[in-house]
């Protein structure tokens, strides 16, 4: 019995008291920017549920990693860091794939609204500071299996 509750007791702590979730689907995304291709390999949030839950309560995100919100068609939308504990950049794509705008380091727990300046079909979060470090930028092309969709 106590095994039993200790083992509950880590698994709460693991996923975030009780906020686990079944995994997401995953891909590589590739970013081409001045200073080479620079590669992701990504969580896919594509429905709503997942789009509402993306990296809240996450503790940790290694370098290379991040998610991918897939809307489906070019829309109006805002973020937020709501129970978002990791300082994130928000990459928003253009349907074309190219890049739209980079929000930079948005500020964890913070409910303000972080809006995309044109409809993007896809935002790409990564951690804070990585757009930068990594000379990812506006205009640059972004190559994952959504983008060869819409070609």
């Amino acid at each position: 019995m106590r095994t039993a509750l200790v083992v509950a007791l880590a698994l709460a702590v693991a996923f975030g008291a009780g906020h686990a979730s079944p995994p997401l689907p995953v891909t590589t995304v590739t970013v081409d920017t001045q200073r080479g291709p620079k590669t992701f390999t990504v969580e896919v949030a594509s429905d709503m549920d997942s789009q509402q839950r993306g990296l809240m309560y996450r503790r940790y995100l290694a370098a290379d990693a991040g998610m991918l919100f897939d809307f489906h068609k070019a829309m109006m939308i805002s973020f937020w860091m709501k129970n978002t504990v990791l300082p994130l950049d928000l990459v928003f794509i253009r349907a074309d794939g190219t890049i739209s705008t980079v929000a930079s380091n948005a500020v964890p727990f913070s409910t303000a609204l972080i809006p995309s300046a044109e409809p993007v079909r896809a935002v790409l979060e990564i951690n804070g500071g990585r757009a930068h470090d990594l000379g990812i930028r506006v205009g640059d092309r972004v190559r994952a299996a959504i983008f060869r969709e819409t070609r």
